[in-house]
């Protein structure tokens, strides 16, 4: 993604990318080597900053050094790591730099609470467009613009393997060139489960039941003999859900409802349909393209595209994907003990599951079967760590109770 972005951004006309970071600094230098682009690498924010005005795009292993550069405006967290990027996220804030988020785990896990931080320093943080829940907010936006209400917010997988792990999927990840835990988490449903919620947390929706339904379908307009929208929708909550294995591939789509006999007769004209359920999709998501638009009206207007306006709505917890055992460590995103489902937080739902962002580093106490709910109270972990004080934080700002259990230490 990091090298998509700076291809992109050299093409895009308002946009420079002035300085990139990597913990492993030949990605870095192979991506510019690629460009044909001149840079230098620094050792410190102030080389950097010299480094920009000498027209040399700066390159380092501390993503800290990249927030506290006076020379640039936005920073954009496109890792996979949670611990680390949730403190360079907190960093580029506090030094008032505007926050795209490309990365769906933090986005989801601490977005509530990186949005108050922005708030607080008048800067932006906000979700990109491009992905699959960037997608769906900019179809959101359009029918609610002409007048439909939200009835489903959908999205369209091509194939699910819960229990997948990075040495199963090695031969699918190598023909598409990806990191293998990163591949492991597309197809055992992990990403899907924390976009879908993200999307949800954005737009004030909720889940059917936990990982949500996923029929097969052939076709995304199969989804009418899949959904039934009037008895689902009934109480006027609209919801987030996927088909597996449809057409067209890729691709996200909508639920909108219209009544009006008026209307009604112009989207049959339109063929759209006789109604009063509409489907509105799009066939392609090209990430770190459209995220060139997030950047820009991040920057010049102070735009958030997408951010959790309803909180913690729902999450993403961890599922055990073989039978596990006291002594047991999990390993988190994409890895070989768990995946991750989507759940609705509220009131009367209970929160005492671990979630899947959460869930690396980490060691069991107590055995968890195969596709059971990994709870807080089956580890022992540090109720310290960064990343769970930080959750407690969310959390707090969520006005959702949060259950440690009594095993932590």
């Amino acid at each position: 993604m990091g090298k998509g972005l700076l291809y992109q951004s050299h093409i895009t006309p308002g946009i420079e990318c002035v300085a990139v970071c990597d913990i492993d600094i030949q990605k870095c230098i192979d991506a510019l080597n690629m460009m044909q682009l001149p840079f230098e690498l620094v050792s410190s924010a102030c080389e950097m900053d010299r480094a920009i005005l000498r027209n040399k795009v700066a390159v380092c292993e501390n993503g800290n050094w990249i927030s506290e550069c006076s020379s640039l405006h936005a920073v954009v967290e496109a890792s996979s790591s949670i611990i680390p990027a949730s403190c360079h996220a907190i960093n580029a804030l506090n030094y008032r730099k505007h926050l795209i988020l490309m990365n769906s785990e933090i986005d989801l896990i601490f977005g509530p609470l990186l949005s108050d931080i922005a708030r607080k320093n008048g800067v932006v943080c906000t979700s990109s467009d491009g992905d699959q829940y960037g997608v769906l907010k900019n179809l959101i936006d359009d029918i609610k613009l002409w007048g439909f209400e939200l009835v489903m917010a959908g999205n369209i997988k091509g194939f699910l393997d819960r229990y997948s792990n990075p040495t199963k999927i090695i031969p699918e990840a190598d023909k598409r060139k990806l990191d293998y835990r990163m591949c492991t988490a597309y197809t055992d449903g992990t990403k899907l489960n924390i976009e879908m919620a993200l999307i949800a947390n954005a737009c004030g929706m909720f889940t059917l039941e936990p990982g949500m339904q996923g029929p097969k379908a052939a076709h995304v307009r199969d989804v009418f003999k899949h959904f039934d929208f009037n008895q689902l929708w009934k109480d006027r909550r609209p919801f987030v859900d996927y088909i597996l294995g449809a057409e067209p591939d890729g691709g996200v789509f909508v639920i909108g409802y219209c009544n009006n006999p008026y209307q009604k007769d112009m989207l049959s004209y339109y063929k759209m349909g006789e109604g009063p359920f509409y489907i509105f999709y799009r066939p392609y998501h090209l990430c770190h393209i459209e995220a060139m638009d997030t950047i820009i009206k991040a920057v010049s207007e102070d735009r958030v595209f997408l951010t959790p306006d309803y909180g913690m709505q729902t999450n993403v917890y961890a599922f055990a994907k073989r039978d596990l055992h006291p002594g047991d460590r999990l390993d988190g995103v994409g890895g070989y003990t768990c995946y991750g489902m989507i759940e609705n937080l509220g009131d009367n739902t209970d929160n005492s599951g671990l979630p899947i962002c959460l869930a690396d580093h980490i060691t069991l106490n107590d055995a968890v079967k195969k596709d059971q709910k990994i709870r807080m109270s089956d580890i022992c972990y540090d109720s310290e760590r960064i990343d769970f004080k930080l959750y407690r934080e969310v959390m707090e700002l969520s006005g959702q109770q949060l259950y440690f259990g009594e095993k932590s230490r």
